[in-house]
């Protein structure tokens, strides 16, 4: 049997809430500090898929907050500690109700569209001829509004101002944000022989002041390539090597899965859930330079509600 952590159900002290999302359980506390728990679910085309893939959860958590500090003196985040592998906990913010995705190449979702003959995603224009995993000249955002449940959808700068779901104050300084951190991300990533090709951010507002929330930079927020054979592979029109949860996405597409309505999710094998977690803990090592260390699977509530309890003891509020 598989050890995951697939659902939560705690009960910390002050805690006035819990949502539960596709990946992450959120609990806030005193409604001025968040614990965000990473869970072994893993999902996909907006679906949460039937098991759990093991050391996901703490893979996810510890990407996230190797970037969120190496950030902070850039982009100010929500980040406060990380009691747990498994867990972050941190200040409490009013989330903007749009992802911004950034794209520094063509691929995936936004080549799927491009192959279709659209030449316009969220606004921005794409010039003729591109080839798939082709580089863009510059980074381009696409943002997307955020579902509580469903497909986000598409959405340009325009509409978001012009429909009030940010202000253009504000949006600019996501927009600014976004592109900062890309760049230090893609810097980071080159470091480590790899290429940041997409990935997606979301902000927040605490004190009048926007800030970085939730995960940045993992297999699940972002794609990576490796670099070395990049150009030789776009050359003869081979796919890249990637490090990313797209290898999920590819399977369950060559299975007949992609999220829509009467589709069935294929069978997830033991096997294939021990070849994921394999290739999210390969990027963890890629990624950070670091090598992975597996944290204890016995009792695993046990081990994160005492971790979260120290920590909310300890921690200014």
């Amino acid at each position: 049997m598989l050890t995951t952590l697939t659902s939560t159900d705690f009960h910390f002290p002050g805690q006035k809430s819990v949502y539960h999302g596709k990946v992450r359980d959120v609990y806030d506390i005193d409604d001025s500090v968040l614990v965000m728990v990473a869970t072994d679910r893993i999902s996909a085309f907006d679906v949460v898929l039937p098991k759990g893939i093991p050391y996901k959860g703490q893979v996810l958590n510890q990407i996230a907050a190797y970037f969120l500090d190496a950030t902070a003196h850039v982009v100010p985040n929500w980040k406060l500690a990380t009691p747990d592998p498994m867990v972050t906990v941190g200040t409490k913010a009013e989330g903007f109700r749009v992802e911004m995705i950034i794209r520094g190449y063509l691929t995936g979702s936004a080549w799927r569209e491009y192959a279709a003959g659209a030449r316009e995603i969220c606004g921005v224009k794409l010039p003729d001829g591109m080839k798939e995993n082709e580089r863009f000249p510059h980074p381009i955002i696409t943002p997307t509004t955020k579902a509580d449940a469903g497909h986000d959808e598409n959405i340009s700068r325009e509409e978001i101002i012009a429909q009030g779901i940010v202000s253009a104050e504000d949006y600019a300084v996501m927009e600014e944000y976004t592109y900062k951190l890309f760049e230090i991300g893609s810097k980071m990533a080159a470091d480590k022989g790899l290429i940041l090709v997409d990935t997606k951010y979301e902000f927040g507002k605490v004190a009048g002041k926007v800030i970085l929330i939730d995960e940045i930079h993992t297999p699940d927020s972002s794609r990576y390539f490796y670099a070395e054979g990049y150009e030789e592979r776009m050359a003869a029109g081979e796919p890249q090597r990637q490090l990313s949860k797209e290898f999920v996405r590819q399977w369950l597409i060559e299975n007949g899965f992609m999220g829509r309505p009467g589709q069935q999710v294929p069978e997830m094998t033991d096997e294939i859930c021990r070849s994921i977690s394999e290739r999210y803990i390969e990027l963890y090592e890629h990624v950070t330079g670091s090598r992975f260390v597996p944290a204890p699977e016995s009792d695993l509530d046990r081990r994160i509600e005492t971790n979260v309890l120290d920590c909310l003891t300890n921690i200014e509020r």
